[in-house]
């Protein structure tokens, strides 16, 4: 199943793609508003999820880099030992992989990962996040899904 490589590759070039939009048509943390739930708003993520670790002193940078490439050299052979019958399994770990990838190619170029999407409610605001972040969640729902839902592999 490493076919599904093409769409790790597309989830790096969207989310590269739109973060370099990102970062050269908007202000740092100065909010645009798309629609009454939704801004575009430029921030940075030195830590992991939720800004977990952003004020660890730098050493969390490299941490996350060594994490997100051993977790995806173990993506990769989960995809290599997949079966042709895996079709949802081989989308999902695609998906991680490639928002996996998109978000330690920040940490190496950049020192932190940008961040752009904001969606709230009244003054409720979820963390910014950006593509990688959302191909991580909706691969990792998918694997959710398909282990409570699917066929099991015959």
């Amino acid at each position: 199943m490493l076919k599904w490589l093409w769409l790790s590759t597309l989830v790096i070039l969207l989310d590269q793609g739109s973060k370099y939009l990102a970062e050269n048509q908007l202000q740092p943390y100065e909010p645009v508003p798309v629609v009454p739930f939704f801004n575009f708003t430029l921030a940075y993520n030195t830590g992991a999820a939720f800004s977990f670790l952003a004020d660890a002193g730098g050493w969390q940078r490299w941490f996350f880099v060594g994490l997100a490439f051993t977790v995806s050299i173990g993506l990769v052979f989960w995809l290599y030992r997949l079966g042709s019958n895996a079709l949802w399994e081989a989308v999902a770990v695609a998906l991680i992989l490639g928002g996996a990838l998109g978000n330690v190619l920040d940490r190496l170029w950049h020192g932190h990962v940008i961040d752009f999407i904001d969606l709230y409610y009244q003054g409720w605001h979820w963390p910014a996040f950006n593509i990688a972040d959302s191909a991580i969640t909706v691969g990792a729902a998918v694997l959710i899904l398909q282990s409570l839902f699917g066929k099991p592999a015959s």
